[in-house]
């Protein structure tokens, strides 16, 4: 159900016996945090990106309506 195999048995007994029992909850809230931060980094520069490409949207579409106005200045024949 898991998906977990020979070789992921393996490899955490190895690192139950490099690390010991009582320090593997606490190498697990570290990787836990450190995947956090790395999440949150990212989705900072995604938001960063996407608000300067918006900000690019909508000076191109300010710079275009202002071209298209018509003129509004009184005109004397």
């Amino acid at each position: 159900m898991f998906g977990i195999s020979g070789e992921h048995l393996l490899v955490l007994g190895i690192v139950l016996l490099i690390f010991g029992p009582r320090r593997l909850p606490e190498l697990g809230n570290t990787m836990g945090k450190a995947i956090r931060n790395f999440k949150d980094a990212i989705s900072g520069v995604e938001e960063a990106k996407y608000r300067h490409l918006e900000e690019k949207d909508s000076s191109a579409s300010a710079k275009v309506a202002s071209s298209t106005e018509p003129n509004t200045e009184n005109k004397s024949t």
